[in-house]
């Protein structure tokens, strides 16, 4: 007969029964903690994904704070400046009125200086150069400016007394005229660092 159904021994037959349950208790309880080592509940995969999705909200930007910071400074090479005169042709006493036009060409607002300060407009005839803003020049002033993507802004035009100019004839009571009788001139402008890429033609009559 099994001594593990009927114990045989000195001590009743209890004593025996509940030594062995112990020790199948004990048996069970590692069993447990094995299972429980390999198993990791609450872990493994599962926790390392919301850990990175943690991770990952942590560190991304939020838009409204993007969006909160501004508009950064213009890249030169995302603007086009052209030179404007307000014709073609000028008769005889008529004083030609000119400008020049900022494009943003880039996908996002920017800031820039568009200022008097760093601001020139020129006039030329062939290799010549005939007169320049910067020449008797007073107050020049910076005035910074915001530029929406695909926007353009134009300065208020200035006159071009149709004279030669240079600094050491600013004050004089009469600067020579520069030639007519439907001459050529090309007016280029600049901005900072950026210069139109084509010059405006107009005739003098």
């Amino acid at each position: 007969m099994s001594t593990f159904r009927n114990p045989v021994g000195p001590q009743p037959s209890k004593v025996y029964w509940r030594r062995r349950l112990m020790v199948l208790l004990g048996l069970a309880a590692v069993i447990v903690i094995v299972v429980l080592i390999i198993v990791r509940p609450g872990g493994g995969e599962n926790a390392g994904a919301d850990d990175t999705k943690k991770t990952a909200a942590e560190t991304t930007p939020d838009a409204a704070d993007t969006a909160a910071a501004g508009p950064v400074e213009c890249n030169p090479s995302v603007l086009g400046l052209a030179a404007v005169s307000d014709k073609g042709e000028y008769q005889a006493g008529e004083t030609p009125m000119i400008s020049m036009t900022l494009t943003n060409n880039g996908a996002a607002a920017c800031t820039m200086n568009a200022g008097t300060d760093v601001m020139e407009l020129v006039v030329t005839s062939g290799p010549e150069q005939f007169w320049s803003s910067k020449d008797c020049q007073t107050d020049a002033a910076p005035a910074p400016i915001t530029i929406e993507p695909g926007a353009s802004l134009s300065t208020i035009p200035i006159a071009w007394d149709r004279t030669r100019s240079t600094p050491e004839t600013c004050d004089a009571p009469d600067r020579p005229a520069v030639t007519a009788g439907g001459a050529s001139y090309h007016l280029t402008v600049k901005l900072g660092e950026i210069e139109s890429a084509k010059t405006k033609q107009f005739l003098l009559y």
